[in-house]
C-alpha cells in the first residue's frame, strides 16, 4: 500500500490522520505545505483547500473523517470503529462532533493569539521540514495570521464565544471518557479527532490551565505526547 500524506506542520487533523496511519501500519510519505499558500495548492490538487489529504494507491482522499473511513475499509485491524452498529453510531457521532464542532475552535483561538504574539509562531515550526529561518517566520506572522483568521472566520466575536463555550465542551469530553465512549486502551476514530485538537489547545498556556486538571488532558497527552508550539499566557482575549 502506497500512501502520501499532504499536511501543514502542526495541523491537528493532520496529526489525527498520521496517528491512524501509524496504528494501521500503513507506511507513508509526508508532503509538507506552507500556510496559508496550502489552500490554493490543495484546491488544485484535491478540489478542497484544506489539509489533510492523502494519495492512497493512486486514490485521492481529502478530510480526516473520509480518510479514516477509507483506511478502515482497506486495513480493518486494529479497528477505529466498533463492530456493533449501535456502538459504531455513537463513535461516529462523537467523531463528527470532534471534526465539525470542536476542531475549528482551536484554529479560531490560535490565530488571533499569534496575531497578538507573533514571536510565538516559530515555536510551532520547530520540527517542520520547510527550511524557513525563525526571523523570516516572525516577520511573516502578521500576514499569515490575518489570512488564516479570514479563512477560519476567527473574528473577535467568535473568539469570545469559543472561550465562553469551552468549559461545556470539555465537560462533554470528560463525560464521554467516563462513559467509556472514548479514552479506552485502543483509540477509536473519535479519540483521534478529539485528542489532536485538545493537544493543540494545550500549547496555549491560557487553555492548558483550563484543560490540564481534566481527564481530557490525559487522553491528549497519551495519544499525542509531542506537539510543537508554545503560546504564552495572556495571548487570548480572556
Amino acid at each position: 500500500m502506497e500512501a502520501r500524506l499532504y499536511v501543514v506542520h502542526g495541523s491537528h487533523p493532520c496529526a489525527t490522520v498520521a496517528k491512524a496511519l501509524e496504528m494501521k501500519g500503513v507506511p507513508y510519505r509526508t508532503v509538507e505545505l506552507p500556510p496559508p499558500m496550502h489552500a490554493a495548492i490543495q484546491r488544485l490538487r484535491f478540489g478542497s483547500r484544506t489539509v489533510p489529504a492523502l494519495r492512497l494507491n493512486g486514490e485521492k482522499l481529502s478530510g480526516s473523517r473520509a480518510i479514516l473511513r477509507r483506511l478502515e475499509e482497506l486495513r480493518p485491524d486494529p479497528p477505529l470503529y466498533p463492530a456493533d452498529p449501535e456502538a459504531r453510531a455513537e463513535v461516529e457521532e462523537a467523531e463528527r462532533w470532534g471534526e465539525q464542532t470542536f476542531q475549528p475552535i482551536a484554529r479560531r483561538l490560535l490565530w488571533p493569539a499569534i496575531k497578538r504574539n507573533p514571536g510565538a509562531l516559530p515555536s510551532y515550526s520547530v520540527h517542520s521540514k520547510l527550511p524557513l529561518p525563525a526571523p523570516m517566520i516572525r516577520l511573516s506572522a502578521p500576514m499569515i495570521s490575518r489570512v488564516e483568521m479570514k479563512l477560519n472566520a476567527a473574528t473577535p466575536e467568535a473568539e469570545r464565544a469559543d472561550l465562553a463555550a469551552l468549559p461545556e465542551h470539555l465537560d462533554r469530553i470528560d463525560g464521554w471518557i467516563a462513559e467509556g465512549l472514548i479514552g479506552g486502551e485502543t483509540p477509536n476514530a473519535a479519540d483521534l479527532q478529539i485528542a489532536s485538537t485538545l493537544r493543540l489547545m494545550m500549547t496555549l498556556e491560557d487553555l492548558r490551565a483550563l484543560i490540564e486538571p481534566r481527564p481530557a488532558a490525559e487522553l491528549a497527552l497519551r495519544l499525542f505526547p509531542q506537539a510543537d508550539g508554545h503560546m504564552p499566557a495572556g495571548s487570548l482575549a480572556v
